[in-house]
């Protein structure tokens, strides 16, 4: 039986935080990409979710804000940076969709730390900025010591707020989860936040190599689904077995 329709969806409420967070000035770049390809890519226990035939590659670069544990107000230096990440979908045995993290580049050291021990989560110190001017959005990310030659930067321009989302946009943003694979075992770890208030949005530039270094098709045209959102609070559950 197929997962609930994704416009059908939405967040389980999240009981007991975990951690709490902002998410903001977000640039989402989508690609569509062959399951096949990507299944061997994701976590044991999930597989590709699909639509109308076709998943989705996602390039992600975004501020993350006032990172706290537990119900601990957000951390003013380490608990603020930017971002960005690949992602990917999926859905497991209890047809819960969720995001596969396949790298995020983080421009603080800690998080990326606390990241990988804690939850194997694939981070990456990188150096990281935004810059805006008016409606215009420039991130760069450039990673450090080993990988200097994996670079990206994304210039997009914000546009008219969406109403109605498509169902395309629904399926791509309306994501209250993740799958991880950490220590032997896959799980999956709930988050709630509002509705996205997305924007339209056009690319303006794309010079990326995140991408093809996450293990998948460099893509060669132009993303499929341009958005932009002011952000939204975010807070994360404990990890449940998947």
């Amino acid at each position: 039986m197929p997962p609930e329709p994704i416009t059908a969806l939405t967040p389980r409420p999240v009981r007991r935080r975990m951690l709490t967070q902002w998410w903001r000035d977000l640039t989402f770049l989508h690609w569509p990409v062959e399951p096949a390809l990507v299944a061997p890519l994701l976590p044991a226990g999930t597989r590709p979710d699909l639509l109308d035939g076709v998943t989705y590659v996602g390039l992600v670069p975004f501020q993350m804000d006032k990172v706290g544990l537990l119900a601990t107000p957000g951390l003013p230096y380490f608990g603020t940076f930017w971002e960005t990440n690949v992602r990917l979908y999926s859905v497991d045995a209890d047809d819960r969709r969720a995001v596969v993290f396949r790298s995020l580049d983080a421009a603080r050291l800690a998080p990326v730390v606390a990241g990988r021990l804690g939850l194997s989560l694939p981070y990456i110190w990188s150096s990281m900025q935004m810059r805006r001017t008016g409606d215009v959005f420039t991130y760069t990310c450039r990673r450090r010591q080993g990988h200097r030659a994996v670079t990206s930067a994304v210039v997009a321009w914000k546009g008219e707020r969406i109403t109605e989302p498509t169902t395309l946009e629904h399926f791509l943003t309306a994501r209250w989860g993740l799958h991880v694979f950490s220590y032997g075992r896959t799980r999956y770890i709930p988050n709630e936040h509002p509705t996205w208030p997305l924007h339209r949005a056009e690319l303006l530039s794309l010079d990326d190599h995140l991408i093809g270094a996450a293990g998948l098709p460099q893509p060669t045209t132009p993303p499929v689904s341009v958005l932009y959102s002011p952000g939204v609070p975010v807070r994360f559950g404990p990890p449940l077995p998947a």
